[in-house]
């Protein structure tokens, strides 16, 4: 079972002159002028019993052929196992793409039918419907809508951000996508571990709320 996700947009911002460090009194200064050299999307999942991260996937675009290649790429990785993928309801991850990977991988021959007008591919509900079918090897599990911040591999973003993307330099695309995966693999040797989720289903109003 793993937590999936993209983080797109990730910026890579050369700073012009180097920060000049904290010191008796003084904050560190950062330099404010800098050379943008594109962007980044990354994909990634977070195994939920261990925390660690795996088979993460880095490009420049996120559409639904991506996606379904960083599936694939992710099962490929044990391709006997069954495989549960936590997303949002991102169109993305319930793609035409998507539907006929899942078909193959799980020796489905039954027609699907034809995008927006019959059969398992007519709509994005029923591609979900399809995906999200229990009896499947590869199946997905959807977050309720507007509570993508629910899976966890949102918390590990926050991570990324902080540990590596905020405070650093990077020369070009290239840099930017290394020290990436640098970071996940010291991630995944010194920092994983399960997330202890404290979420409460407390009622925010009501009789019940406090605070």
């Amino acid at each position: 079972m793993v937590s999936c996700d993209e983080k797109t947009g990730i910026q890579a911002l050369e700073r012009l002159y180097p920060d000049v460090a904290m010191g008796p009194g003084r904050v560190q200064k950062r330099e404010f002028e800098y050379v943008r050299h594109g962007t980044l999307c990354l994909m990634a999942n977070l195994e939920i019993w261990c925390g660690r991260v795996i088979a993460p996937t880095i490009g420049q675009t996120r559409n639904e052929q991506d996606f379904e290649a960083h599936v694939e790429q992710t099962v490929n990785t044990d391709p006997l196992a069954g495989w549960v993928f936590i997303v949002d309801n991102l169109n993305t991850h319930q793609s035409e793409a998507l539907v006929l990977y899942v078909a193959a991988a799980c020796g489905i021959t039954e027609d699907l039918g034809q995008k927006e007008k019959r059969g398992v591919l007519k709509s994005q509900a029923s591609r979900a419907a399809f995906l999200s079918e229990h009896s499947h090897r590869v199946r997905f599990v959807y977050t309720p809508k507007h509570s993508s911040w629910l899976n966890q591999i949102e918390i590990w973003f926050s991570v990324l951000a902080r540990k590596l993307l905020r405070r650093s330099s990077f020369s070009s695309l290239e840099d930017l996508r290394q020290r990436i995966l640098r970071f996940i693999d010291y991630f995944n040797l010194t920092m994983a571990k399960p997330i202890d989720w404290l979420y409460s289903p407390r009622p925010l109003f009501g009789p019940d709320a406090t605070g």
